[in-house]
C-alpha cells in the first residue's frame, strides 16, 4: 500500500531523475563561449596557425564555441584566469606556479611529453656560433637576453643558474633585456642586440631554435649552446577550478585524446616532435613554486 510519504518520495525521485540530464548540460547556458589562451612563446601569427586546428577540435568535442586568445605576455594569462576570462590556458611551468602562488583558482590537468615519454625540458644559453665566448664567464660586460619575468626557461632557471655561478646578472652584464618571447630572444641574438640569450630546448630533435629554423626565420647552425640546465618539468594545460565538473571532464577527455582523435591538429602543434599529452596534477609543479620563491628572494635582496 502506498502511503503519502511513499508517494512524496517517488515524486522527488522522479523529479531528480528528470533533472539529471538537464543538469549535466547546465554549463552550456553559463558558458556559451570558452576561451583558450596561450603564452606568447612565438609571434602571434605563429601561435594562431599552430593552435587553430586544436581549438576547432575542442569546439567540436565540447559542443560549444571555443575562442583562441594569444596573450600579450605571461602575466596576461595569469590575470585572465584570475578574472575568470580565460577558462583553459596553456602555461609555462613558472607562470602556472605563479598563478597558484598568487591565489588564482586554476588546476593543471595535462602535461606535454617528449617522444621518449619523458616530461621535461631544459633552459639553455645560446651565443652566436662564430662568437669567441665559450662559457658564461666570458661575457662580462656584454648584453644578456631573457624572455619574460614569468618564463621558466627564459628567466627563472637562468637566474637560478647564474646565482649558482656567483653571477648577478644586473651587475655582471652591461644590460639585461626582456625580449617578450623565445623567438624574440633568438632574433635579438641574431641581430646583435644581445650577446647571449636564454631559451628552451627539449633535445637534439626539438627546441625553439629548430622550430624557428623550420619556419626559415633563422639558421640553427648559426648558434651554439654554452650552458644547459638540469631538466625542468614540462608545461601544463590548466582550467579554472570552479568550472563545472562535467565540463572539466569533457575538456580533460578531449585534450588527453587529442593525439589519437585528431592527429592532424596534434601534429600541427608539435610537428611530430612530441609524445601525447598525459594527465598531471598541481603537485608536479611544487618544485617550480620553490624555484619562483628563490628568484623572488633574489629580487628582494637586490632591492633592499
Amino acid at each position: 500500500m502506498l502511503t503519502r510519504r511513499h508517494t512524496l518520495k517517488l515524486a522527488a525521485a522522479g523529479l531528480a531523475a528528470a533533472a539529471a540530464p538537464a543538469f549535466a548540460q547546465d554549463w552550456k547556458a553559463k558558458y556559451p563561449e570558452l576561451v583558450f589562451a596561450i603564452i606568447p612563446a612565438e609571434n602571434a601569427s605563429g601561435v594562431v596557425e599552430r593552435y587553430t586546428p586544436f581549438v576547432q577540435y575542442l569546439q567540436k568535442e565540447l559542443g560549444t564555441k571555443v575562442t583562441l586568445r594569444v596573450a600579450n605576455d605571461y602575466a596576461a594569462i595569469i590575470e585572465g584566469q584570475r578574472a575568470g576570462n580565460i577558462h583553459i590556458a596553456s602555461y609555462g611551468p613558472a607562470s602556472f606556479a605563479r598563478a597558484r602562488m598568487t591565489g588564482v583558482k586554476t588546476d593543471a590537468f595535462a602535461i606535454e611529453t617528449n617522444l621518449d615519454g619523458t616530461k621535461g625540458y631544459y633552459s639553455v644559453f645560446y651565443v652566436k656560433k662564430d662568437s669567441p665566448y665559450q662559457k658564461i664567464e666570458d661575457l662580462k660586460g656584454k648584453n644578456l637576453g631573457l624572455v619574460d619575468p614569468n618564463s621558466t626557461s627564459g628567466n627563472n632557471v637562468p637566474r637560478f643558474a647564474l646565482n649558482g655561478m656567483k653571477i648577478d646578472p644586473e651587475s655582471f652584464f652591461s644590460k639585461v633585456v626582456y625580449t617578450g618571447s623565445h623567438e624574440n630572444a633568438i632574433i635579438a641574438l641574431q641581430q646583435g642586440t644581445v650577446d647571449i640569450a636564454a631559451n628552451w630546448w627539449n633535445d637534439e630533435q626539438e627546441s625553439n631554435l629548430l622550430r624557428m629554423a623550420r619556419k626559415n626565420m633563422v639558421k640553427a647552425d648559426d648558434f651554439r649552446i654554452i650552458y644547459k640546465s638540469a631538466q625542468i618539468v614540462n608545461s601544463p594545460l590548466a582550467y579554472l577550478t570552479d568550472l563545472p565538473e562535467d565540463l572539466k571532464a569533457k575538456v580533460r577527455d578531449a585534450v588527453l585524446n587529442l593525439a589519437t582523435k585528431d592527429k592532424a591538429a596534434f601534429d600541427k602543434i608539435y610537428e611530430g616532435k612530441a609524445g601525447p599529452l598525459v594527465a598531471v596534477d598541481n603537485a608536479a609543479y611544487d618544485p617550480i613554486i620553490e624555484l619562483n620563491k628563490f628568484v623572488d628572494d633574489l629580487r628582494k635582496k637586490k632591492s633592499s
